[in-house]
């Protein structure tokens, strides 16, 4: 079988996205961006914290950590070092769905980030010696999470909302879990799950695919034929039985932080450009429903904002704000007057008008620079969706109407509300009665 290649999309500005499959089935994509002196590349692998049992948790951001302690070849000196003194950026971040190894260099550093970052996600030694080293800063990152309610309370909102689901659970797992992993569960998990058909190879910059993929198959070399059995892709439009409730967590902070919110839309569901305007307008800026009505209007909270979110068979929609703790019922009083408005009333012209706007602009200054360029052609390609140009998704906005908006907000506030607190609160009365 021989490597496909073909041309998925030309945007106007003259950039090309391209892409290869080899034959052992990693992808590579590829968006040559005219005027540009950088290029961003990496490393995108299907495993994130959802793919974890209970006893996992934790692993695939533990191993995120790991692999940049050492290859075969290089220490992890060698590793940030070799990138730095090229002015390049090299780093890696792990969500609840996938985890990306990625560098930003200089167009001519190219061949040296395939290098090293496949150098890194292929051939990393886990040597005991590193997992107990890195074990202590893992639970240092836990703890400085753990400092930030306006952070965890987003933790907890998921864990209502999912329950004991793998989607329920923090990212970076837990104290215990993280103390309890072996150096032996790492790698078993590491070798399972990172093969080349579960990876896509993305960049973007000044860059000419043909050469991209003749780097990438030099640098994976002898793992294009190393060909072993993976868990299958997630399965999409999978019923979920969701959470209910109020999670009410007792510290003494000096604010309050909640997150009031409903399940949302999964990635691919059609509606999702109408939930991106709703979630604008209703609570994405200042001239937002909730930010008016809660900030300006009254006082009662600095931060205010909605949000969403979609996996690939859920979703979740949700309102947080952060107030004084005398302030709470008020703030809950409000938020759940605007939303049976909301429902009842719809949005108006003027706020659709205004939420597209601020959807189109960000989608495009969103691209502005390689990174985000490769981020967006990556997880289009890891989540097998159509790569859509940058007028297609305008275009897309712009069709939303005021009807679809207002039914998926009368659909996904139908549900139940669910509420996360953190705050000091030994009393949940005030949440429940």
């Amino acid at each position: 079988m021989r490597a496909s290649t073909r041309t998925l999309l030309r945007e106007g500005d003259g950039s090309t996205v391209r892409r290869t499959v080899l034959p052992g089935g990693l992808r590579i994509i590829t968006e040559q961006v005219p005027g540009v002196r950088s290029v961003a590349f990496g490393i995108w692998v299907a495993v994130g914290s959802r793919d974890e049992t209970a006893a996992q948790m934790g692993s695939a951001h533990y191993l995120e950590h790991l692999l940049f302690k050492g290859t075969k070849r290089r220490s992890a000196l060698d590793i940030s070092a070799s990138i730095e003194a090229v002015g390049g950026d090299l780093n890696a971040f792990t969500t609840k769905e996938y985890t990306c190894y990625y560098a930003r260099v200089l167009d001519v550093d190219l061949p040296l980030a395939i290098e090293v970052v496949s150098d890194v996600v292929n051939d990393a030694l886990i040597l005991p010696a590193d997992v107990e080293a890195e074990r202590g800063v893992i639970l240092e990152e836990i703890a400085m999470h753990d400092d930030d309610p306006s952070d965890v309370v987003h933790d907890e909102f998921a864990s209502v909302l999912f329950g004991g689901s793998p989607l329920g659970r923090p990212v970076l797992g837990t104290i215990e879990t993280i103390e309890a992993i072996s150096r032996n569960a790492i790698n078993r998990f590491y070798r399972g799950r990172y093969q080349p058909q579960s990876m896509v190879i993305a960049a973007a910059g000044n860059l000419d695919h043909e050469v991209v993929v003749k780097l990438v198959k030099s640098a994976f070399g002898e793992y294009l034929d190393a060909m072993a059995d993976v868990e299958p892709a997630r399965k999409r439009g999978k019923k979920r039985n969701h959470g209910t409730g109020v999670k009410v967590t007792n510290r003494p902070t000096e604010q309050a932080h909640l997150v009031l919110g409903v399940p949302g839309l999964a990635r691919s569901d059609d509606r999702r450009y109408a939930l991106a305007v709703l979630t604008t307008a209703f609570g994405g800026g200042m001239s937002s429903r909730l930010f008016q009505e809660i900030r300006e209007k009254r006082g009662l909270a600095y931060s205010v904002y909605a949000f969403s979110q979609g996996f690939a068979d859920d979703g979740m929609l949700g309102i947080y704000v952060g107030c004084l703790p005398n302030k709470v019922a008020t703030v809950l009083e409000v938020c759940n007057a605007q939303i049976r408005e909301l429902v009842a009333g719809g949005l108006s012209k003027d706020e659709i008008d205004r939420g597209k706007g601020q959807v189109r602009g960000s989608t495009v200054l969103g691209q502005e620079d390689t990174g985000a360029r490769m981020t967006r052609i990556a997880r289009s390609e890891l989540h097998d969706e159509p790569l859509l140009s940058i007028d297609q998704l305008l275009a897309k906005v712009n069709a939303v109407t005021q009807e679809e908006i207002n039914e998926v907000a009368t659909d996904l506030f139908s549900e139940p509300l669910r509420l996360a607190v953190i705050g000091p609160f030994a009393d949940e009365s005030v949440f429940t009665g």
